[in-house]
């Protein structure tokens, strides 16, 4: 049987359900799930569940278990699209998705954490020019607000306010873990208030997005892309001198986890450090800050002498 060639014109219904990028993400699953199916002559829609384990099984040779299940959530939604039978909730499904992750014995890579005091170097190598103006107020505001890069990106400029004592209240509309907009209210520092205002004094007032592009010496009305944050982070950390190993090691969430471990090292407790960068769940903020634990113990005893 042939796969069901109108999925994408069905994938389209879930515009604005989900965020761009999982989108994104879920299609090109999708495309590479049908590409297996045809290549060893096998339907994809429906599949049947003998077919699908073998897939997963194969991806799972190549793939990591998180990029395993997404393509499987991805494969759900189109059964559920085209209203086929699912054969993704069979306990044989199951099953293989748990010999997967059991096989799969390395722990989650963690990004290396922008802390304060890589944050100072990163923001001293900035040059002092509208691009480098721009990029100290993203580094700054994104390391105050513990934000993911989508979040950071996705500020629009009304969505702060001057507070009177020289701070900015921010709010975050939409993140990964708040699909429906609901927010969450930050605040950030004076030094971060002072950056921004210096970037939207030159950048001026009638543009949307926080940060924008830069084309030809002006700022054009265009929110910058996601990959961008990462590549600001490896550049700041390349001009820093940092050994390429350690270059490597940073990435678009960098900000976010190294802005956690400062907090724990000052003695925050982890509600107020989850209350802070918007996270539901332990066990994800205990990965960010687990590389913090010889640093609480190296600032505890001087916290007790205060």
């Amino acid at each position: 049987m042939k796969s069901n060639a109108n999925w994408k014109d069905h994938f389209a219904r879930l515009d604005g359900a989900f965020a761009p990028s999982t989108l994104r993400a879920y299609f090109a699953d999708v495309q590479h799930f049908e590409t297996w199916c045809s290549a060893i002559g096998v339907s994809a829609f429906p599949v049947s569940t003998d077919d699908l384990c073998d897939y997963l099984e194969a991806d799972g040779l190549a793939s990591s278990p998180a990029t395993v299940r997404r393509r499987l959530y991805a494969i759900r939604k189109v059964h559920r699209l085209l209203r086929l039978p699912d054969p993704t909730l069979d306990e044989a499904v199951n099953i293989t998705i748990r010999r997967i992750k059991r096989r799969t014995l390395c722990r989650p890579k963690q990004a290396k954490g922008l802390t304060s005091e890589f944050l100072t170097q990163f923001l001293a190598v900035q040059p002092d020019t509208p691009w480098g103006w721009r990029n100290r107020a993203m580094l700054s505001l994104g390391y105050d607000l513990l934000t993911r890069r989508s979040e950071l990106i996705a500020l629009q400029t009304s969505d702060l306010q001057p507070r009177g004592d020289g701070t900015l209240r921010v709010t975050i509309r939409r993140s990964k873990a708040d699909p429906f907009g609901m927010g969450r209210i930050s605040f950030t520092s004076r030094r971060t208030a002072d950056e921004i205002a210096r970037w939207l004094d030159w950048r001026g007032s009638d543009i949307g997005p926080l940060f924008c592009g830069i084309y030809q010496g002006k700022a054009i009305d265009r929110a910058l892309e996601a990959t961008f944050v990462k590549r600001l982070i490896k550049d700041a950390a390349r001009d820093a001198g940092l050994d390429p190993d350690v270059v490597d090691a940073f990435s678009g969430h960098s900000m976010r986890v190294g802005a956690a471990q400062d907090l724990l090292v000052m003695g925050h407790d982890a509600i107020a450090i989850m209350r802070a960068g918007g996270w539901k769940s332990v066990n994800v903020l205990a990965r960010y800050l687990e590389h913090s634990e010889h640093n609480v113990w190296e600032a505890a005893p001087r916290a007790t002498q205060v």
